[in-house]
């Protein structure tokens, strides 16, 4: 291999570092288990899975609504204000807090994820941050916020969209729209 070619980084001088989980490993190893076994299970009842996340630390307000097929990384690092919704298949890759406000929907397979690594570092050491998600707020379909976001109240964040920066309250976040172009005959 060349210089030019040569890896800038070295992943295995990281392993076996860590980011605070923020509870031992026979709290996490439960949560886990129950979560695989029986949380994203579309049988398991609503009300049973806002229990669970609050047996296990969560702060989640009332009229919460949690569909099935949604992962929660550490419930203990998670609020949830009052009636909100999370769809079907969200990902909530919460390493550190993630604050959801009350009466937002955030839409099928939404992907909110609060940790990263800081691609300058030699070791990809841990970059993560916090994600908040003000009150009255739309995340669609598919969405991404990253890590150290704030989407200010009553945004829509649209379907695909990639949200890497702060958004303003009372905003619209976007995916590029696509081109439409009609179809030509053969």
């Amino acid at each position: 291999m060349t210089d030019s070619t040569a890896s800038v980084r070295s992943l295995g001088a990281l392993r076996g570092r860590s980011y605070d989980k923020g509870r031992g490993f026979v709290h996490q190893a439960l949560w886990v288990a129950f979560s695989s076994l029986v949380f994203t299970k579309v049988w398991c009842p609503n009300r049973i899975r806002c229990a669970a996340l609050r047996a296990f630390g969560a702060k989640i307000g009332t009229g919460v609504l949690i569909k099935h097929d949604v992962h929660i990384q550490w419930p203990w690092k998670l609020e949830i204000a009052d009636n909100t919704w999370i769809g079907v298949g969200c990902d909530l890759y919460n390493v550190e807090m993630l604050t959801i406000g009350s009466d937002v929907c955030v839409s099928q397979q939404a992907f909110l994820c609060t940790g990263s690594h800081d691609h300058r570092s030699p070791v990809f050491e841990y970059d993560n941050g916090p994600i908040v998600i003000e009150n009255g707020v739309w995340v669609g379909a598919r969405a991404l916020i990253l890590r150290g976001v704030t989407v200010g109240a009553n945004s829509v964040i649209g379907a695909a969209a990639l949200v890497a920066t702060d958004v303003p309250a009372s905003s619209f976040a976007l995916a590029p729209p696509s081109t439409i172009r009609p179809i030509r005959p053969h």
